[in-house]
């Protein structure tokens, strides 16, 4: 067995540049009809890939079309299959690798529960300004706080949170749109 054969699970000999794995964000244009989304997620999980996001929305209410966001993570080959298997399905119209466009937008939206009193509500105060998170709900004893942003930059906010007394978590998961004229 080769070196680098040792270190993959798999039974092929595998090139340590096929093993890379990374992050993508795949926008799926659909006919917005019944079975759609369970269609696009049973074609993802078959393959033994995790969804880590996935959002959902109507976006054309005159052609009833839909737009599915995914983020996945696999190797360049295993999202270029995924893409290809995607875009063989019926009700697919068009997949785009987001994270492959250079004129792409990508949000997020968190709402964060902190439980404290004294310092610690002055402190979340303070860092929620800092990541300019509004305040949507206030208590003597908790705030819960709306955060918008890219993945890295929310993940930052919930990690300074945490030793604030961070209780609950919802996210939106991540949203995507191209810049410009230019429409998918």
């Amino acid at each position: 067995m080769t070196g680098n054969a040792a270190k993959s699970l798999s039974v092929y000999p595998v090139t340590s540049a096929e093993e890379a794995t990374g992050e993508s964000i795949l926008a799926v244009i659909v006919d917005n009809e019944p079975g759609v989304l369970a269609r696009v997620v049973s074609l993802i999980s078959a393959r033994g890939y995790n969804i880590e996001s996935l959002t959902v929305a109507e976006t054309d209410v005159e052609k009833h079309r839909s737009r599915i966001t995914i983020v996945t993570r696999g190797t360049p080959s295993k999202i270029e299959q995924i893409k290809a298997q995607l875009g063989r399905l019926v009700p697919v119209r068009r997949v785009i690798d987001v994270t492959k466009e250079t004129d792409a937008i990508e949000r997020e939206l968190a709402l964060v529960k902190i439980t404290g009193r004294g310092e610690t509500r002055v402190e979340a105060m303070r860092l929620a300004e800092i990541f300019r998170a509004r305040a949507i709900d206030t208590t003597h004893n908790s705030f819960v706080f709306e955060v918008t942003g890219a993945r890295e930059k929310i993940n930052a906010f919930i990690d300074l949170m945490r030793p604030l007394g961070l209780t609950e978590i919802s996210r939106t998961g991540v949203l995507s749109i191209r810049r410009g004229p230019e429409s998918d």
